[in-house]
C-alpha cells in the first residue's frame, strides 16, 4: 500500500509539472502574440504568470519583459492610470529587486509626476546597483540639485558661521536652556551642537524626506541618535505631547535666506512661542534659572543700498528699441517677474540673489548704506504685527551720480548679545544678497543730491521693497525727517503720482505687459548672427529680386514688405519658405527670420502673453499676419513639435535649443537633431549647425567648497561629510568664469564637436591632450560652448554679454602639476550629459 501510494503522489506531482511547463509554454507564445500585435497589457500579465510560474526563466526573458513593462507604463501614463502603473513597477520590482534599468525607469515616471524625494532613491539605487549606469547617473545627478540645494555644502564649509552658532548655543545652553528645538534642521548639525553644549532634551524637526533621511544618517554616524528626536515634519505641525512631551526652553533656526524672511522663518516662529516655546523672560527674571523661552537668532537688522550695475540691468530691462533689425514699439513693456510679482495675486519671489562680490562687471554704491528695518525674533507681538503692518517708506539721498539698476539688501543676524553674522557684501560669508531690481521708471539716472524713495512691506512670508522711485534735488526737498513732514511727503507723492500718470499713459490703450524671465531679457538684443546667417540660408534656397534686395546684414536700402505687398497683382509671389522656431521661452527669432524675404515663420511660444507680444510687435514691423504663426495650434498632439509645416512642404530653417542657460547641454538635443534632418528640404539648415565645446583646467578653491563639503574641520569636528557628499554632483552650474575665483593651469583646448547637420562628424568619446602652462593643483575643469550657426556666425557662451552661464567638472581629487606636463583628457558625451575625466 506505502508503494501504490508513493507512486500515486510521484505521477501526481509528474502530471503538475507536465501541466506547469505547458501553462508556461503556452503563456509566453500569447506574450509573444500579444506584442506583435502592440497590445502590451495583455503581454505583461502573461509575463507575470510565466516568471511567477518558472522563477527559473527570469533570466533568459529580462530584456523582453523589461521592454513589455515600460510600453505598458507608456501606455498607462498617456491613460493617467497612475496607481496601475506605479502596481506594475512594484510587481516588476519584486520580481527583479536589484534591476537598474527598473529602478531608473520607476524614478523617471516618479520624476515626472512631482515626487522628486521618491524619485531620487531609486536613481540612487540604480547608480548603486550599476555605477557607470549613464542614464541613472544623469538622472540623479539633475534630481540631487533640486533636494539638496548646493549652499547646504557652502553654508557646511562655513567654519566661522559654524563657530558662531556654537558659541551662541553654547551660551544658551549654559544658562539654563536645556531642552531645544531645531526647526528645520537639514544635517542636524546644529542639534548636535545644542547636545555637545549639554542640552538634556534635543529635537529636530526636518520637511524634506531627503533631508531627514540624511539627517538621521549623520545623527547615528556622530552617535547621537538616542540622544537627538528627529521628526519627518514641518515645525507647524509639531504637537505637544504627541511629538515632543512639553515646551522647550530655546528654539535654534537658520530658516533665513537672502531677504531675510523668504524660508518662513516668521510664521515657524510665531507658531513656536504660541505652542512649543516656554514663554519669554521677563524683564526682572533670574536669567539662570532657564525657566524661560528664547530663540536663536534673537534679532535681525536689515540694511539696503541702491547700487549701479550694468549685469543687473541687463537681465531685467530691455534697453534697445531694435534688435537685428526688428523695431521693439513702445508700447509693449518688458518687464521681470520681479516687478511683476508687486500687482500679482500669486505669491511671487520679489528678488532675485547675487554674490555682488562675484557679480560680473561689479556694481558702484549710488547710496551709503541704510537702515531697513529690525525684527526681535523673541517678541512674539512684533513679530505678528510684521504681516499686518501697513508699507512704511524709505528715503535716502544719493551720495554717487549713476544710474539706478536696483536696490540691494542684506542683514546682520544678531544669534546673542556676543555673537553676530553679517549677510553684507563686503564680508566673506556663505550668503547671497538679495536684489530688487528697478524698473518701470521714465529716466533711471540719478545724480549727487538727488533722493531714492522705495516703499517697504512684509507681505506673503517676504521682504518686499516696491515702488522705487528718485527724486532730483531740484525740488529743494530734504526727506531726512518724514514723520515731522506731512505736507512734504504729499508733495512728494504728487511728484510720483505725476511721474506715475505720465507712464501709465503710454501703458493705456494698447498697450502690453510682458513678464520675461531675466534671461529671455538678457537675450533679446544679442540676436545680430542670427540675422545674417538665416539671410545666407534663406538667399541660397529663393534667390529672387525679393530676398537679393533685403536688408540681410542690417544696413543698406533693401525693398521692405510695405513696398513688397504694394507690388503689381500681375508680379507673382514666391513659394514662402518655412520656418520653426522651437527654442524655449519668449523669442522674436521667428520675426527677424520673416523680415528677410517671403517666408512663413512658426513661433513655439506657449503663453498667451508672449504671444500678443510678439503679434504687437509683427504689427510693428509691417508684418502680414499670415507671415507669423503659432506652431502649436497647428498641433494635434503637442509632444509631437517636430514635423511638416504641410504635408506636402519642409522647413528650411529649424532653430534648436542647444545649451541650458545653467551651462549644460539640452536634454535629448541630439535627438531632436535626428528628426529635424528629416524634416528639411534640400538646402535646409539647422540652427545652430554645430557647436563645440571647450575646457581649460583650473586651480579653484571656491569651485571644491560650493560642491563638496571638505573633511570635518570645517563642521568642527562633526562626521557630515561623507553623508551630504553622496548628494555632489560631478558639475557645477550656473558660473560665471570672469569672476569665478581660480588660477588657469593651462590655455583653453577644444574637447568635444556635437554636430546636428552632420552626424558623421561626432564622436561620443574623445581623448585630448592638454599641456600645463602654470604649475598648481588641478581641482576643476570649467567648460563652455561655441555655438555656430554656419562656419562664419557663432556664438561665444562664455562672452561677458552673453545671457549663458558656464559650467565645470570638479575633480573628487586635486591633482598636483607642473609647467611643461601634460594631460589627458578623457571627453564622453552620453545623450545631454558631458563627463570630463582625467588619466593619470
Amino acid at each position: 500500500m506505502p508503494n501504490s501510494n508513493a507512486k500515486f503522489h510521484c505521477n501526481h506531482r509528474g502530471g503538475q509539472e507536465a501541466g506547469r511547463r505547458e501553462l508556461v509554454s503556452r503563456s509566453l507564445q500569447s506574450a509573444q502574440h500579444c506584442l506583435e500585435g502592440q497590445d502590451f497589457g495583455t503581454a505583461y500579465a502573461h509575463y507575470l504568470l510565466v516568471l511567477n510560474l518558472a522563477p527559473e526563466l527570469k533570466t533568459s526573458v529580462k530584456e523582453t519583459f523589461q521592454f513589455t513593462l515600460f510600453k505598458w507604463a507608456e501606455e498607462l501614463d498617456s491613460l493617467a492610470r497612475i496607481q496601475d502603473l506605479f502596481n506594475c513597477y512594484e510587481q516588476a520590482l519584486e520580481l527583479y529587486p536589484n534591476d537598474e534599468v527598473i529602478c531608473n525607469s520607476m524614478g523617471e515616471h516618479l520624476f515626472r509626476m512631482g515626487f522628486r524625494d521618491e524619485a531620487a532613491g531609486y536613481f540612487h539605487k540604480a547608480v548603486k546597483l550599476n555605477p557607470d549606469f549613464a542614464d541613472a547617473k544623469e538622472n540623479f545627478y539633475r534630481v540631487a540639485n533640486w533636494l539638496v540645494e548646493r549652499w547646504h555644502f557652502i553654508m557646511l564649509n562655513d567654519t566661522k558661521r559654524n563657530l558662531t552658532y556654537l558659541k551662541a548655543i553654547e551660551n544658551a545652553v549654559h544658562s539654563g536652556c536645556k531642552s531645544v528645538l531645531d526647526i528645520g534642521t537639514g544635517t542636524g548639525i546644529l542639534s548636535m551642537f545644542a547636545k555637545k553644549a549639554g542640552a538634556s532634551s534635543v529635537y529636530a524637526c526636518e520637511l524634506s524626506k531627503t533631508m531627514y533621511e540624511l539627517a538621521r544618517d549623520v545623527v547615528a554616524a556622530n552617535n547621537m541618535e538616542r540622544e537627538i528626536k528627529l521628526l519627518h515634519l514641518k515645525s507647524l505641525d509639531i504637537e505637544i505631547p504627541k511629538h515632543i512631551p512639553e515646551r522647550v526652553s530655546l528654539v535654534v533656526t537658520e530658516t533665513v535666506d537672502a531677504g531675510l524672511f523668504g524660508e518662513g522663518v516668521v510664521e515657524s516662529l510665531i507658531h513656536a512661542w504660541e505652542h512649543l516655546l516656554l514663554q519669554p523672560k521677563l524683564k526682572n527674571q533670574d536669567v539662570s534659572t532657564g525657566n524661560y523661552g528664547r530663540v536663536i537668532p534673537a534679532s535681525a537688522t536689515v540694511f539696503g543700498m541702491a547700487v549701479e550695475c550694468k549685469e543687473i540691468r541687463r537681465h531685467h530691462r530691455v534697453g534697445t528699441q531694435e534688435a537685428a533689425g526688428v523695431h521693439l514699439p513702445n508700447s509693449v513693456q518688458f518687464f521681470s517677474p520681479t516687478y511683476a510679482s508687486a500687482g500679482s495675486e500669486e505669491t511671487v519671489e520679489p528678488y532675485t540673489t547675487e554674490k555682488l562680490s562675484r557679480i560680473p562687471g561689479g556694481y558702484v554704491p549710488l547710496t551709503e548704506p541704510c537702515q531697513v528695518m529690525t525684527v526681535d525674533f523673541n517678541n512674539l507681538q512684533e513679530l505678528k504685527s510684521l504681516a499686518t503692518r501697513k508699507p512704511w517708506k524709505i528715503s535716502v539721498p544719493v551720495t554717487e551720480g549713476g544710474i539706478l539698476d536696483a536696490i540691494v539688501v542684506w542683514f546682520v543676524l544678531q544669534l546673542d548679545d556676543e555673537h553676530a553674522l553679517s549677510t553684507s557684501p563686503s564680508e566673506e560669508t556663505c550668503w547671497e544678497q538679495a536684489v530688487y531690481p528697478v524698473q518701470g521708471l521714465l529716466d533711471y539716472s540719478v545724480k549727487t543730491g538727488d533722493t531714492v524713495m522705495m516703499e517697504v512691506c512684509c507681505q506673503d512670508c517676504y521682504l518686499k521693497i516696491q515702488k522705487i522711485s528718485s527724486l532730483t534735488s531740484e525740488c529743494g526737498m530734504d526727506f531726512s525727517d518724514r514723520d515731522d513732514a506731512l505736507s512734504l511727503g504729499n508733495e512728494a507723492e504728487l511728484c510720483n503720482a505725476l511721474a506715475g500718470l505720465q507712464t501709465t499713459s503710454e501703458q493705456d490703450g494698447n498697450g502690453h505687459v510682458c513678464v520675461l524671465e531675466s534671461t529671455e531679457i538678457a537675450l533679446l538684443p544679442y540676436h545680430k548672427c542670427f540675422q545674417a546667417a538665416m539671410g545666407k540660408v534663406l538667399s541660397s534656397l529663393n534667390p529672387s529680386k525679393d530676398l537679393q534686395s533685403m536688408d540681410v546684414d542690417g544696413h543698406g536700402n533693401g525693398m521692405n514688405l510695405q513696398e513688397s505687398q504694394n507690388r503689381s497683382p500681375l508680379d507673382v509671389a514666391p513659394d514662402p519658405l518655412y520656418v520653426l522656431d522651437v527654442s524655449e521661452g519668449f523669442s522674436i527669432l521667428p520675426i527677424i527670420a520673416g523680415k528677410l524675404g517671403p517666408v512663413r515663420a512658426y513661433s513655439s511660444i506657449e503663453k498667451e502673453q508672449h504671444q500678443a507680444a510678439l503679434n504687437v510687435i509683427s504689427e510693428a514691423n509691417h508684418f502680414p499676419k499670415e507671415t507669423l504663426e503659432f506652431w502649436l495650434s497647428h498641433l494635434e498632439d503637442e509632444s509631437v513639435v517636430l514635423q511638416r509645416p504641410k504635408s506636402d512642404k519642409l522647413w528650411s530653417i529649424i532653430i534648436l535649443d542647444v545649451i541650458e542657460t545653467s551651462g549644460l547641454i539640452q536634454q535629448e538635443v541630439m535627438e531632436k537633431a535626428a528628426i529635424s534632418r528629416c524634416l528639411l528640404h534640400s538646402g535646409g539648415k539647422i540652427f545652430p549647425q554645430y557647436v563645440l565645446v571647450y575646457g581649460m583646467l583650473v586651480e579653484s578653491e571656491s569651485l571644491l567648497l560650493e560642491s563638496a563639503v571638505q573633511g570635518t574641520e570645517p563642521t568642527l569636528g562633526f562626521n557630515i561629510a561623507p553623508f551630504i557628499n553622496q548628494f555632489k554632483v560631478p558639475v557645477r552650474v550656473y558660473l560665471d568664469l570672469s569672476t569665478l575665483p581660480c588660477l588657469p593651469l593651462s590655455k583653453p583646448a577644444e574637447l568635444l564637436r556635437l554636430d546636428l547637420m552632420n552626424p558623421l562628424l561626432n564622436s561620443s568619446s574623445r581623448e585630448v591632450k592638454v599641456q600645463i602652462c602654470k604649475s598648481g593643483q588641478v581641482t576643476a575643469i570649467p567648460f563652455w560652448y561655441h555655438i555656430h550657426l554656419d562656419e562664419d556666425h557663432s556664438l561665444n557662451t562664455s562672452d561677458e554679454s552673453s545671457h549663458w552661464k558656464q559650467a565645470a567638472v570638479v575633480l573628487d581629487e586635486p591633482i598636483q602639476v607642473q609647467v611643461g606636463d601634460e594631460l589627458v583628457l578623457d571627453v564622453q558625451h552620453h545623450k545631454s550629459n558631458i563627463s570630463i575625466t582625467v588619466k593619470r
